[in-house]
């Protein structure tokens, strides 16, 4: 993996970074800007991570207290931007505003973006072929001249296993996920820890809700879409802990004949949630992208204005289009 030399001439000129993410962040967000964070620590750098949340996910949830969402004039000052696992402003959220007269660099591996070409002044690392943004920030590790300390090892290998859904989407392709994988295990990062920390400690109402959430499916096209929703008293009553969407997407796509999920979450009385996940062919990001969101090609989300009822036929119209 070739690391741009403006990236590196980036962090060796600068003296400290703010280390941003996307908004609601995930496993890979999380993992990739502590590692980063702690490494540009251990040559000499002054680091401060920053995430606009919301931290939903139980198992990043522990690491909510390690950011700031606040950037104000004291962190700003001499400071430059590294932002991760997304190249579009708006998707850092309310930290977009603070970051934009920022020198900033772009380290990301989805395919769509906002960012211009790589230069000095805004470095672009970008690699759609990595599964993890954690995996890129592995190889610029090495590349500053370190070896991924046991905790960095683990937090690299929490990203790659959160991207990859623990290597269930991992093809004949992905020799070289395995290769990283066993590079960060090599360092001290534990896949034992790592899938009891994704898949462990769940609450009793994730499971109740989960239940719910399987009573309400719909199936579409055949077969071929499984759709389902959370209503936003379920949302006040189980909590953002109650969630366990990984088991909700890994139960759906075990259905014979599916071929793309559908979780619409009804996150306020105003604004949905949805999150899409596929099978090979059918690429939600390309959908999710109409709407304003972004991901990968077999996992992406979106944040929409409106209700369950009135965003269900806006995402089955898309579907639509490609089943037809």
């Amino acid at each position: 993996m070739q690391i741009p030399l403006e990236l590196l001439d980036f962090i060796q000129k600068g003296r400290k970074f703010l280390i941003a993410g996307h908004k609601e962040p995930d496993g890979d967000c999380v993992g990739s800007q502590i590692a980063l964070n702690s490494a540009l620590k251990r040559i000499g750098k002054e680091s401060i991570l920053c995430s606009a949340g919301p931290f939903k996910r139980p198992e990043i949830a522990v690491y909510a207290d390690r950011f700031t969402a606040v950037i104000g004039a004291r962190e700003r000052s001499g400071a430059r931007a590294i932002v991760l696992d997304c190249s579009a402003p708006h998707r850092t959220g309310d930290l977009a505003a603070a970051l934009a007269d920022l020198p900033v660099a772009v380290i990301d591996h989805h395919v769509a973006g906002e960012h211009g070409p790589s230069t000095p002044e805004t470095p672009v690392f970008l690699d759609p072929l990595a599964p993890s943004v954690t995996v890129m920030i592995f190889a610029l590790i090495e590349a500053l001249g370190l070896k991924p300390t046991k905790e960095e090892a683990e937090f690299l290998l929490f990203g790659l296993c959160t991207d990859t859904g623990f290597f269930r989407h991992t093809d004949e392709t992905g020799a070289a996920t395995f290769e990283y994988a066993s590079r960060m295990i090599r360092c001290g990062a534990s896949p034992k820890r790592v899938f009891q920390h994704i898949n462990g400690g769940k609450s009793l109402n994730s499971r109740y809700l989960l239940g719910i959430q399987l009573s309400r499916v719909q199936a579409y096209f055949e077969g071929r879409l499984m759709l389902t929703d959370e209503e936003y008293g379920e949302t006040q009553r189980f909590g953002l802990e109650g969630r366990d969407s990984d088991a909700l997407y890994q139960l759906l796509q075990s259905v014979a004949g599916v071929e793309a999920i559908a979780v619409i979450r009804q996150e306020t009385p105003e604004n949905c949630t949805i999150g899409l996940r596929s099978k090979d062919a059918i690429d939600v990001a390309a959908i999710a992208a109409a709407f304003g969101g972004g991901g990968h090609k077999n996992a992406a989300g979106i944040s929409i204005p409106g209700t369950v009822e009135t965003v269900r036929p806006q995402i089955l119209e898309a579907f639509k289009r490609v089943f037809r």
